[in-house]
C-alpha cells in the first residue's frame, strides 16, 4: 500500500484562494487562513448584493420619474397609471433616461398620461 500525497492539490487550492484574495489589504491576500475567510465573505456578499441591486436601480428609477412628473404637475402614481391607461409600454429604466436627457419628450409623455386619467 502506497501513501497519497495531497501537498499538488493543496497547494493548488491555496494558490487559487490567494488569487482570488490579491488586491485585499494586510493579512487577507497573504495569509491563506484569512485569505480564505475573507474570500468566502465576499462571494457572500457578491451573491447578495447581486439581487440587493435590481432592488436598488429600480427604486433609483422611480425617485428619478417621481420628481421628473412632479415637475410636470402629476404625482408619480397618477403619472403611470395615465400612461399605462394609455398603452405607453416604455418600463421604467427607459422612462428615467427620458426624464434625465429628454425633458420635452418627459413632458409629452406627462400631457399624454394626464389626458388619460
Amino acid at each position: 500500500m502506497t501513501r497519497v500525497k495531497r501537498s499538488v492539490a493543496s497547494r493548488a487550492r491555496r494558490r487559487r484562494v490567494l488569487k482570488r484574495a490579491s488586491g485585499y489589504r494586510g493579512t487577507r491576500g497573504r495569509l491563506f487562513r484569512a485569505a480564505k475567510e475573507a474570500v468566502m465573505h465576499a462571494g457572500h456578499y457578491a451573491y447578495v448584493h447581486r439581487r440587493t441591486k435590481k432592488r436598488d436601480f429600480r427604486r433609483l428609477w422611480i425617485a428619478r420619474i417621481s420628481a421628473a412628473s412632479r415637475a410636470a404637475g402629476l404625482p408619480y402614481s397618477r403619472f403611470m397609471n395615465g400612461l399605462a391607461k394609455a398603452g405607453v409600454e416604455l418600463d421604467r429604466k427607459q422612462l428615467a433616461q427620458l426624464a434625465i436627457h429628454d425633458e420635452k419628450a418627459f413632458a409629452e409623455l406627462a400631457e399624454l398620461a394626464r389626458e388619460n386619467l
